[in-house]
């Protein structure tokens, strides 16, 4: 597959800028505005491997631990009152921090059979939140629902299977008008999935907006390949697959996946792939104008500005003085 280049239309110019480092593998990246503790912003991170959450300041780096032993806590946002939710998938469930810094249990099963590892969650804009809860890298035996869902907890708490069609949903995100909800499929058919949305919430029409095309790593830990810029990088780095993703204002669905963060318009056309110091599993808007793009990569997080801002969070909080 050749890739083409036309990020130009939008990067702006200069390399990532790290922020922060010395994680085992970072995820969930979520902006918090500026507020006296944190003048700058800051980002919620996922240390999904050590199961803590984190607090990194946007502008220093410096890291507050915000929940220990946090059940492999991985893809986060906000509900409509500000509050963050987050997919526990080594705990099976979807939690809620209250604002009095408590946690409050969402959803852990289905028809009363316990969820399999959700993963990744958005909001929409009245005030329901969808989920993707994979089973694909569970054992048989554990599979409790017999498949992989996206689930829609509605505004009053129901939980809904809204659909089941990919083997293994992972990143999520709506388009700017929450028309379309747009999933990664991350094996053993990798690609982005898109689905009709309707006023109801229901998802109808599931197919493929893009294929992304999974390079196996190779088995010799100090091989390197030729990257998409030419430059030379770690084999392993060839192996990422369809993972967290974000769409920007104008409909651009930004996924990573193998070698960096790939970018497609929004009628399928690919821009090109982002590449970072490490492989990202992750990706997350923030910065005053909403235009830095924050990528979670392994170990690192780092940043990189845009010239599009990013599509608003629902019920993301306001900046506080």
């Amino acid at each position: 597959m050749t890739t083409p280049n036309k990020l130009d239309r939008v990067l702006e110019p200069g390399e990532p800028k790290l922020l922060a480092t010395s994680f085992h593998f970072t995820e969930g990246p979520l902006w918090q505005p500026p507020s006296p503790e944190h003048t700058d912003g800051a980002l919620y991170v996922s240390d999904v491997d050590s199961a803590i959450h984190f607090s990194v300041d946007a502008g220093t780096g410096e890291k507050t631990v915000i929940r220990e032993n946090d059940g492999g806590a991985n893809g986060a946002t906000y509900d409509l009152q500000g509050r963050v939710v987050w997919c526990e998938q080594d705990l099976y469930r979807v939690v809620r921090r209250e604002h009095d810094g408590s946690w409050t249990v969402l959803v852990s099963e289905y028809r009363g059979v316990r969820l399999n590892r959700s993963n990744d969650v958005v909001g929409r804009s009245d005030g329901s939140l969808y989920f993707s809860d994979p089973q694909f890298l569970m054992p048989p035996e554990d599979r409790l629902i017999g498949t992989s869902s996206i689930f829609r907890i509605d505004p009053e708490g129901g939980l809904h299977q809204a659909a089941t069609d990919m083997n293994h949903p992972n990143g999520l995100a709506f388009s700017p008008d929450e028309s379309l909800l747009y999933a990664s499929n991350t094996r053993p058919d990798p690609h982005m999935h898109v689905y009709d949305v309707a006023a109801d919430g229901s998802l109808s029409n599931g197919r493929v907006f893009a294929e992304m095309p999974y390079i196996p790593g190779g088995p010799d830990e100090g091989d390197t390949f030729i990257s998409h810029s030419g430059a030379e990088r770690p084999i392993g780095e060839r192996g990422g697959v369809p993972d967290g993703l974000k769409v920007d204002s104008a409909g651009r669905v930004f996924s990573t996946g193998p070698g960096g963060c790939w970018v497609w318009e929004p009628d399928g056309e690919l821009l090109g792939v982002i590449e970072t110091p490490e492989l990202p599993a992750n990706v997350g808007w923030g910065g005053d104008d909403f235009k830095t793009l924050y990528l979670t990569c392994r170990t690192s997080v780092y940043s990189l500005r845009m010239k599009t801002p990013g599509a608003p969070i629902p019920g993301m909080p306001a900046a506080s003085a």
